[in-house]
């Protein structure tokens, strides 16, 4: 008999610890309650079981169940004081039936007794309380022949096992409380702590944009020409038309030219206009974008592109406000606000000879350099979910994304900035075959993103040990692993130390749109490798420990995926 009690009491010491341990495993309710009542039916022998939880309107809704169907699950539904499983809700007295099928109060909602028709059913039912109330109830049934079996130890079992699953449910609505009142913080936070400085249509609450909107709201009422400098797709024009939009011009004309998109004869023409019979096709007088935009704001976009003797003629109208017409000789003034932008590297074609220093210093009045999007991740996720928004609305679609989709948008390096992040979320919606995007529905992460081939150069850049060398890059399989030079980095101290404390030579410009200086070849390189430095470093046929120096020395952050 002793050894009986014994056996008993450490069969039961060990479902409370298997069931502690469950439950502790994780805040999903549903899913621990539900793998303790696997447990427990399999070692006591339990037919079916299932757990029940109070609703704000006072019904029982089921939380999870063993040996039911999904069909019967849904079937779990009942009112404080119905049946048997209501009033021990109602009661919070637990409740042993020795056989259901003599139960007036059994409903036999999930048709558990007709699987057994001619053999008693035992149904056990224990409340589950927390906070000194009852929150749900537990409930379990099993074959009893005969009607002979004692189920005290079960009952027992049972009671302690709803304390444990009490109080997992206290720690859980704790939890999930703490984490929506912090929610329910930080939104407010949000509205009350906006940036300091708003642009319309601006997406912007990064510190080096936000820097960028001060300049803006300074230099704006303002008559001073202002240059606008940044890469390609970092919106430049977006920024010149706000400038316009917070002048007292704003209710004048803005007027844009794209200085690249025409030849210096077609240019002249534009901006100055023409009069009649001047040229071939001349059948009247024209006016030029200058007086177009009289009392208004005149936006020149790619000024670097210009050419010498149009630079000339430009800078006349800059100093005087004054120009001739195509053809004509009478001077017309007019009263404009010059805002220009360039993407090119003006001080370096000053030296070069490509552009006048004198225009250089007239343009450049007030610079507001525009950081490129990887500079200023902060504004990814709004900028995304702005783009998308607006594709939803044009294509009548209801798309969303992923946590993890967003995660590789931050992680991007963007070389084509805001244009290339606005064409990615159109491109990747546009295949998207379910309303919410995924990681994996971005062409990166399956190698179909054409930006390292748009983006791909020819040689590299290097002059001394740890730097890339301007060596020809092959292109298809990555060649094998170079053996390391006889001199390392860390053996050149004084060679590194000179090249760390003075600045890298610039490559030479690359006519193709190809990286240029040692940082971006860097960055390209582990770009198209994916950020294995490893990989990288072959692909730019050196070490290891020379890319890794190469990588610090020029405060490169290697991402991890």
């Amino acid at each position: 008999m002793v050894n009986t009690q014994a056996i008993e009491f450490q069969r039961e010491l060990n479902a409370i610890y298997e069931v502690s341990k469950t439950l502790a495993m994780s805040l999903d309710v549903a899913k621990t309650f539900r793998e303790a009542l696997n447990y427990l039916s399999h070692a006591y022998d339990w037919r079916r079981a299932f757990v029940v939880l109070g609703e704000t309107d006072g019904g029982l809704q089921g939380l999870c169940a063993v040996g039911l169907t999904q069909e019967e699950q849904q079937r779990l539904r009942y009112q404080s004081g119905e049946g048997i499983v209501g009033r021990v809700y109602a009661n919070g007295i637990q409740v042993m039936v020795p056989n259901v099928h003599t139960e007036p109060l059994f409903l036999n909602r999930t048709g558990g007794g007709d699987q057994n028709p001619d053999m008693p059913i035992a149904m056990l039912v224990t409340p589950i309380s927390a906070d000194r109330r009852t929150v749900g109830v537990l409930a379990v049934d099993c074959l009893n022949p005969d009607e002979a079996r004692s189920f005290s130890n079960d009952l027992r079992l049972l009671k302690m096992v709803a304390t444990l699953m009490g109080q997992a449910l206290l720690l859980q609505r704790s939890v999930s409380a703490a984490h929506d009142s912090l929610q329910d913080e930080v939104r407010r936070m949000s509205k009350e702590l906006k940036p300091l400085h708003q642009i319309d249509q601006v997406v912007g609450i990064s510190k080096p944009m936000q820097q960028v909107f001060e300049q803006v709201h300074q230099v704006a009422p303002s008559r001073t020409t202002v240059l606008l400098r940044g890469e390609s797709g970092t919106g430049k024009e977006v920024i010149a038309r706000a400038l316009h939009n917070l002048s007292p011009r704003k209710r004048e004309a803005f007027v844009r030219v794209n200085c690249a998109a025409l030849t210096e004869s077609l240019l002249e023409s534009e901006l100055f206009g023409h009069e009649k019979g001047s040229f071939t096709g001349a059948q009247g007088q024209r006016k030029g974008r200058f007086e177009m935009s009289h009392g208004g704001t005149l936006f020149l976009d790619e000024i670097g592109d210009i050419s010498a003797s149009f630079q000339a003629k430009l800078l006349r109208v800059l100093q005087e406000r004054e120009f001739e017409r195509v053809g004509g000789t009478t001077s017309v003034k007019v009263d404009v606000r010059l805002i220009l932008a360039t993407n090119r590297n003006l001080e370096r074609m000053v030296q070069a000879g490509e552009f006048r220093a004198d225009l250089y210093y007239r343009i450049n009045v007030v610079s507001i350099q525009l950081p490129p999007l990887r500079q200023r991740r902060e504004d990814i996720p709004a900028m995304a979910r702005l783009f998308l928004e607006r594709f939803n609305k044009e294509n009548g679609r209801n798309t969303q994304f992923s946590p993890a989709a967003m995660r590789v948008l931050t992680s991007c390096y963007w070389p084509g900035n805001v244009r290339e992040l606005e064409n990615c979320v159109e491109r990747t919606a546009t295949m998207a075959h379910d309303n919410v995007i995924t990681n994996l529905a971005f062409p990166c992460q399956g190698n179909g993103c054409l930006t390292q081939v748009l983006h791909h150069i020819d040689r590299v850049d290097a002059v001394s040990p740890g730097r890339i060398s301007e060596i020809p890059v092959v292109e298809g399989p990555v060649p094998p692993r170079a053996a390391p030079p006889a001199v390392e980095p860390e053996s050149a101290p004084a060679e590194d130390a000179a090249s760390a404390s003075s600045p890298a030579p610039a490559a030479a410009p690359d006519n193709d749109g190809k990286p240029e200086g040692e940082r971006e070849r860097l960055i390209w390189a582990m770009e198209r490798c994916g950020w294995v430095q490893a990989k990288a470093a072959r692909l730019l046929k050196i070490s290891p420990r020379q890319m890794g120096y190469a990588l610090q020395k020029n405060g490169i952050e290697v991402r991890k995926f």
